[in-house]
C-alpha cells in the first residue's frame, strides 16, 4: 500500500537510467546517508545517472503497541496518526534535501511493514540497480538484538547495496591538537 507515490514511472528507468533507491527513516544516520548519495551521484549541473526513489517504511501501528492489554484498541488510532506525522516528516526532509541539490527525476514513497521488506520490496516493483541505506554503526551484540536493515538488506535485495556510515569525530585528533596549539603557545 503507497501512501505516496510522485511522478515516475514504475519498472525501470526513463530514457533508460537505472533506478537507485534509498531507503531513509526519522535518523540522522539515514539522513546522511541521503546526502552523501545526493552529494556523490546527483551533482547540480550534471546529467543525473539514475532516477531516484526516496523509500520510507510506516511500521503498523500494532507493531510499535504490541501486547499491552485491553486498553490498546483505544491507543491505535492515537499511535497511527503519530506514525503518518512522523513518516510525512521524514518525506519532507528528504524532499528538501533533494530540491537543494535539483535532482528532478525522483519519487517519494511511503510503505507499511517492517524497513526490511518494504526496501526489498521496492528494489523488486522498480528494478533498482542500487539500493542506498544508512548504517547506525551498532556492534555485533546490538545488530543480533535489534536486528540490522542494512544487513538483511545486503543479503536479500536483489541488486547492489551501498551501505553509508556516518564518519566518526576521533577524540585523539582534537586531544592532538589542543597539545599542538599547547605547545605553540
Amino acid at each position: 500500500m503507497a501512501e505516496e507515490a510522485a511522478a515516475g514511472e514504475e519498472g525501470g528507468g526513463a530514457a533508460g537510467k537505472g533506478v537507485m533507491v534509498v531507503g531513509i527513516d526519522d535518523s540522522e544516520h539515514s539522513y546522511y546517508a541521503l546526502e552523501w548519495t545526493l552529494q556523490h551521484f546527483f551533482v547540480p549541473g550534471q546529467p543525473q545517472p539514475y532516477r531516484l526513489v526516496v523509500v520510507t517504511a510506516k511500521p503498523p501501528a500494532s507493531s510499535v503497541i504490541g501486547i499491552a492489554g485491553a486498553s490498546t484498541a483505544e491507543l491505535l488510532p492515537t499511535v497511527e496518526v503519530d506514525l503518518k506525522r512522523t513518516s510525512a516528516r521524514v518525506i519532507d526532509k528528504a524532499k528538501q534535501l533533494c530540491s537543494q541539490t535539483q535532482v528532478v527525476d525522483v519519487s517519494y514513497e511511503v510503505y507499511e511493514g517492517d524497513a526490511r521488506n518494504v526496501l526489498c520490496d521496492a528494489v523488486e516493483r522498480h528494478h533498482a540497480e542500487m539500493l542506498v541505506v544508512g548504517s547506525h554503526g551498532y556492534g555485533a551484540l546490538k545488530r543480533a538484538v535489534l536486528g540490522s536493515v542494512s544487513d538483511y538488506c545486503s543479503h536479500h535485495a536483489h541488486c547492489s547495496v551501498m551501505i553509508v556510515k556516518r564518519p566518526k569525530h576521533k577524540k585523539t585528533e582534537h586531544v592532538f591538537l589542543s597539545k599542538k596549539i599547547e605547545l605553540a603557545s
